[in-house]
């Protein structure tokens, strides 16, 4: 069965580094174009960056934009996200995302999550 699972979430202070890690199992990796969204208390689900199957092609959200950055390293089965220069407004639980067959996002695999938070 497919599995997402984050890891590296944790409390940072403001201008703090933090890098998150989605190991994936049960499906094709290197398939796969993934991504990575974040919720924050009281808000909806918001899309950050995505990442082709290669590792040639990224997109990130403009608030994420030379802060954040996503890689993969197909040989771990794994996706990645550097957040730099995090702000408060970055809190949230993180989610590693792979898409299904259909192209609806409610029929797409999701991990956990992890959460972050940024606070002094």
């Amino acid at each position: 069965q497919v599995q997402l699972v984050e890891s590296g979430g944790g409390l940072v202070q403001p201008g703090g580094s933090l890098r998150l890690s989605c190991r994936a199992s049960g499906f094709t990796f290197s398939s796969y174009t993934m991504s990575w969204y974040r919720q924050a208390p009281g808000k909806e689900r918001e899309w950050v960056a995505a990442i082709g199957r290669a590792g040639s092609a990224r997109n990130y959200a403009v608030s994420t934009k030379g802060r954040f950055t996503i890689s993969r390293d197909n040989a771990k089965n794994t996706l990645y996200l550097q957040m730099n220069s995090l702000k408060p407004e970055d809190t949230a639980v993180y989610y590693c995302n792979a898409p299904s067959r259909s192209g609806d996002l409610q029929d797409d695999y999701w991990g956990q999550g992890t959460q972050v938070t940024v606070s002094s």
